[in-house]
């Protein structure tokens, strides 16, 4: 197939599709405040001591080690989209997510039999962090692969949906398990339901066969001049001014999503504490802000496809930093309401960024080596996770989250600023 139609196939949409049931498995990672709500001690159990009944086992965790396990997830994922991206772009996308999905399995059921922290570490921390960058890697440049630059931010929005929509079902599904079968259970029982459903998702995954040209974008279609026609290699995309841009921007988006997120359980708990349902059912606000998250992803990469990836980053950090800055006086007031307004604009600008740092970077470097180009840039999310581990620290010292607000708004609005001055890199053969 050598010259272009004016329609995708129908495989590029299973291709698209496959990914999104994938990632809705990878994203339990979003869910996790639920598990660190149940094994943080508290005045009645303090951390170091053991649980009984159904948890009997379990130790109590402090705030800082319950974000250790999260913390460390987010890394390693970070770690292995590179291999994951080599993997794809080398062999076939089929091989990673398939191996990540069963990683990911062995992780979370290796927690439930260890029933102890060093098992979070390791299953979760460790083995998760692998699973789940081995499979993201594989889903977003395969399905690109299919799609013109004009669609290019519809359809990363579609297929990293899938991750941030995952806290909308794992959310309350995580809390029913705690309750019904342990925090244990709740691992086994989704590690075999994750093995399932992403090994036969990954089946489904290709890529177009060779010659095969994408649906052209129309003459009208925005940010041209933003767009490259050269393919970059990594050596040459690391070597540029633009990739350490991408990064700090990645970073500074996530970082202020992944603080929420962390911590949102707690959040809704602490504000609403005069209101009897929703303290009781704090995980509301997880899985709210996960659909939020997952719209968030998919709107951006659709208006970003309109009116430039840079407008829509601008728009929304600057939106969610005044917010983070708002939150302590929000979180004191005991406003509900306006607490799930800032919570998901928290969440749909971290979602948005998940969806234009991909289009980001294929519209920078290129989409033939996306899959390892990406899996370098998304080092910055990793890095992210530094905010709520210092976070942890500044809650357990003062009993407060003012000050990691704080100083994820400064590092956001650091990020829009950086945004501002990027241009994509000019290739030797463009001069």
């Amino acid at each position: 197939m050598s010259s272009a139609s004016n329609k995708v196939p129908p495989r590029a949409w299973v291709v698209t599709f496959a990914g999104t049931a994938i990632n809705l498995c990878l994203g339990i990672l979003y869910a996790w405040n639920v598990w660190k709500n149940s094994l943080i001690g508290s005045d009645a159990h303090p951390p170091g001591t053991e649980m009984t009944g159904i948890n009997a086992g379990w130790i109590y965790l402090t705030k800082a080690e319950g974000t250790w396990a999260y913390s460390i997830c987010g890394f390693v994922f970070a770690l292995s989209m590179i291999a994951g991206g080599r993997i794809q772009d080398r062999y076939d996308p089929k091989i990673g997510a398939t191996g990540g999905g069963l990683c990911l399995a062995a992780g979370c059921i290796l927690v439930g039999i260890m029933k102890s922290y060093v098992g979070l570490i390791v299953g979760f921390g460790i083995l998760g962090g692998i699973g789940m960058g081995l499979a993201y890697a594989a889903t977003t440049p395969a399905a690109v692969k299919w799609f013109g630059p004009h669609q290019r931010g519809l359809i990363v929005g579609l297929v990293v949906g899938g991750y941030g929509g995952a806290a909308i079902y794992i959310s309350p599904l995580a809390r029913y398990l705690i309750d019904e079968y342990g925090i244990s259970g709740s691992f086994i029982g989704l590690g075999i339901f994750f093995a399932v459903v992403v090994v036969i998702a990954g089946q489904l995954l290709s890529w177009p066969e060779a010659g095969y040209v994408p649906p052209a974008p129309p003459n009208t279609a925005p940010q041209k001049a933003q767009i490259t026609h050269v393919d970059w290699s990594a050596p040459a995309m690391v070597g540029t001014a633009q990739f350490y841009a991408l990064v700090f921007l990645f970073f500074g988006s996530a970082q202020s999503g992944l603080l929420v997120i962390g911590n949102a359980t707690k959040m809704l708990g602490d504000t609403a504490q005069n209101v009897a349902f929703l303290a009781a059912n704090a995980w509301l606000l997880s899985s709210y802000g996960g659909l939020v998250n997952a719209i968030g992803r998919v709107g951006t990469g659709m208006y970003s496809d309109r009116i430039g990836r840079a407008n829509a980053y601008l728009v929304n950090g600057a939106v969610s930093a005044a917010c983070l800055f708002l939150m302590p006086w929000i979180m004191r007031s005991e406003n509900v309401y306006l607490l799930f307004l800032v919570v998901g604009i928290a969440y749909w600008q971290y979602g948005g960024g998940l969806a234009l740092l991909p289009a980001f970077t294929a519209d920078f470097f290129g989409s033939k080596n996306l899959g390892f180009n990406y899996g370098l840039v998304f080092l910055g999310w990793g890095l992210a996770f530094a905010t709520p581990q210092i976070a942890g620290y500044i809650e357990d010292q003062t009993q407060s989250l003012d000050y990691a607000f704080y100083l994820s708004g400064g590092l956001l609005t650091l990020a829009v600023i950086v945004c501002l001055v990027t241009r994509r890199p000019m290739a030797t053969s463009e001069h």
